[in-house]
């Protein structure tokens, strides 16, 4: 019985995170889609009136003529609301007081001369934004929150007025709608021929009589309607490419998936067994981490890649889950180059790690650095405090290495944290300030040479975007010098770049960095780094600015488990992940040597530490519900990218592979895929757009220590 509680508990929980989902992605596009498309109608509309105003107050006096309203008064307001409402519902700002009159000129229209589907099917979707509101992505989401604290009489009382309505009459307006929508599949089921004036009766008078019947059922009684609707959606989108009415379809497909996006409505079979199975189910029902107390505590220590997605994959699980990190965000790694190449700012690739598990009842986030494990008692020491834990997953990443080598860190910094990248941005804009402003040509010299250690992607992308910059960003931008004479020069001890990838692969980037004016220094040994240079195999080069990618070494993890590591200092670790001689205790990511690869260790890319965390996630819920364990975790390598510049990259996938143009768009792709949140990947895309056609660097700020053109 309680296996099959437990399955039910997944089914709903499943139900609940698809169309939970399904409002976060499909909302604001739908959102976005139906304001432009309403807005547009009344728009066009108005404009032609405007520029034949004979001709609108011949309409407004004899062709629909309002008995109750003179004929200018309604020409006026008419084309008013038809300009001034459209260019505001479709910015969304006011949307509500636009929608409201755009809503009374429809029901107006559709009353007096001319009734059509298409009409009621606008005042429905116009209703539901007056109790509604706009979506995210509109104007009155942007300046509600400024607003409401604003010295400005009423606003505030204005804004919590409608936060009352949305939230108390919404869910009421709902069940309106899907009544209204039931009666119309109804009455044309039950009445081929029939019209009516306040039904759309028309529009899908043409779908199969016994479907029609059968939905309307079930929007009658309000159950499953969130997949009935989205059904119906479907075939509402297939028949607008299929009948002439293609609009009235497309306004039907826009009501549908609205009933889809936010469900049945309070008056429904689905929310009275909502509401039963919460009853039955709390977890269901949001509630907070320090209610569950006495269940097992899942313990994981760093937001990274691995992290995030063991804490994710377990925000349903019948545990108390704790993640811990140092900083507030998470941190999108595979592009910190473009910020310390003055490209993006840290916010488009980092989010705050809280909002993500917002909705996550199971799940708190603490902020700290964690200084030590004490596995017999089973305790994280987490500053002058500890944190029990019957489950513990270590994804602590790793941190720059330099072979035994540390007195060059303060010469050569490595690109592993935003403070890394901002660091890096002030260093490489402050050399070219400096060169501006000598006069001596070998310090200038010196200033405008940067070498880069470590000829692996991070190194190649680095070399790629710091050549770019020189060479086209800060085009005009100085006067003593032209910025394309800065001299790139990467610095590789292999045979070639890319030694992971496929060897012609890596002669085309090779061939892409000199093409874009790197100079490439394979088969050669850093000796000696300060801060006016490097010896590279006995010749001494004066470089100012010196960055190092040449190689990381792993968290202190291994030391805090006094467990086995490799000379990287990753936590070796069994076939499941776990840590022999330790009781629930599991490593992922950077910080883990597995041969979870066909026997070959697992890279340190974000696939493998997301896999890493998704699989240790599967090995807890099936400890948790006392399931057999998965088998032993192997991980798919999906391919490995690498861009050079603002037009070129190289991609490697085994037998498949790409270069080019290609390389770079499918890169492009995959990285803003990997970035967490919708704003995240908006603002990314924005600003890569604007700076891929502009050639400008977005954020060219030197901040920080050495913005003063210190060390």
């Amino acid at each position: 019985m309680s296996r099959m509680a437990g399955m039910l508990s997944r089914l709903i929980g499943w139900h609940l995170e698809a169309f939970r989902l399904l409002r976060l992605a499909a909302w604001p596009v739908l959102d976005i889609a139906v304001r432009i498309g309403l807005a547009q109608q009344f728009f066009v509309s108005g404009v032609i009136k405007a520029s034949n105003w004979s001709s609108a107050l011949y309409l407004a006096r004899e062709v629909y003529p309002v008995s109750w309203l003179d004929p200018v008064l309604a020409a006026y307001a008419g084309v008013t609301i038809e300009l001034l409402g459209s260019i505001l519902f479709a910015a969304g700002l006011m949307t509500r007081y636009a929608a409201l009159a755009l809503l009374i000129l429809s029901s107006v229209v559709q009353a007096n001369y001319n009734a059509t589907d298409g009409q009621l099917l606008s005042i429905a979707l116009f209703g539901w934004y007056v109790v509604h509101g706009s979506g995210p992505l509109s104007l009155d989401r942007l300046l509600s929150r400024g607003l409401i604290d604003a010295a400005l009489p009423l606003v505030a009382t204005l804004i919590e007025f409608w936060a009352w309505v949305r939230v108390q009459v919404g869910p009421l307006y709902l069940s309106v709608l899907r009544l209204w929508l039931a009666a119309t599949l109804l009455y044309a089921g039950w009445a081929a021929a029939a019209r009516d004036a306040w039904l759309p009766v028309k529009t899908v008078a043409h779908w199969p009589r016994p479907a029609l019947l059968c939905i309307g059922v079930l929007l009658l009684i309000g159950w499953l309607t969130r997949y009935a609707t989205a059904a119906l959606a479907l075939v509402a989108a297939g028949s607008a490419m299929m009948f002439t009415s293609a609009a009235d379809h497309i306004e039907l497909f826009a009501t549908f998936g609205l009933m889809s996006i936010f469900g049945a409505g309070v008056l429904s079979t689905d929310s009275l067994l909502g509401a039963l199975f919460r009853r039955r189910f709390p977890e269901l029902d949001g509630k907070p981490a320090f209610a569950l107390d006495g269940l097992p505590r899942v313990v994981i220590v760093g937001a990274g890649f691995g992290g995030l997605s063991c804490a994710r994959a377990l925000r349903r699980a019948r545990a108390s889950v704790t993640l811990i990190d140092r900083c507030n965000y998470h941190l999108f790694q595979p592009l910190l180059y473009q910020v310390a190449t003055a490209a993006l700012s840290p916010g488009d690739i980092a989010a705050p790690i809280r909002p993500l598990f917002r909705e996550c009842f199971n799940t708190r986030v603490l902020l700290g650095t964690v200084s030590g494990i004490d596995t017999s008692r089973q305790r994280v020491l987490l500053g002058g405090k500890e944190v029990p834990y019957d489950y513990l997953v270590l994804a602590t990443g790793a941190a720059h290495g330099y072979f035994g080598k540390d007195q060059w860190a303060p010469f050569a910094p490595g690109l592993k944290r935003i403070e890394d990248a901002t660091a890096i941005r002030s260093r490489l804009l402050t050399a070219f300030e400096q060169a501006e402003s000598t006069d001596d040509a070998s310090e200038r010299r010196e200033l405008l040479t940067i070498l880069i250690v470590g000829g692996g992607p991070t190194g190649v992308e680095l070399a790629g975007a710091i050549a770019e910059l020189a060479r086209h960003g800060m085009q005009k931008d100085f006067r003593q010098f032209d910025p394309a004479s800065a001299r790139v020069i990467l610095v590789q001890s292999a045979a070639r770049v890319l030694p992971t990838f496929n060897e012609e692969l890596a002669r085309i980037a090779q061939r892409s960095l000199e093409r874009v004016g790197v100079e490439v220094l394979l088969g050669s040994r850093v000796e000696s780094i300060d801060e006016r240079g490097v010896i590279v195999g006995g010749v001494r080069i004066g470089a100012r600015t010196v960055l190092w990618a040449a190689g990381v070494v792993a968290s202190p993890a291994a030391l805090w488990l006094n467990g086995e590591a490799d000379a990287a200092g990753r936590q070796k670790v069994e076939p499941d992940l776990s840590v022999r001689g330790l009781n629930h205790v599991f490593v992922i990511g950077d910080t883990a040597l597995s041969m979870g690869w066909d026997g070959r260790p697992v890279p340190g890319l974000a696939p493998a530490a997301k896999q890493g965390g998704l699989y240790v996630a599967r090995v807890i819920r099936a400890a948790l519900q006392c399931r057999r364990a998965p088998p032993a975790f192997r991980y798919r390598h999906r391919g490995s990218l690498a861009t050079i510049g603002r037009k070129t990259a190289v991609a490697d996938f085994g037998r498949f592979r790409l270069w080019g143009a290609p390389a770079w768009w499918l890169w492009g792709v995959v990285h803003v895929g990997f970035l967490v949140g919708l704003r995240s990947r908006v603002a990314t895309m924005t600003n890569w757009l604007w700076a891929y056609l502009t050639y400008g660097g977005a954020i060219r700020l030197i901040t920080g220590a050495g913005a003063d053109g210190s060390r």
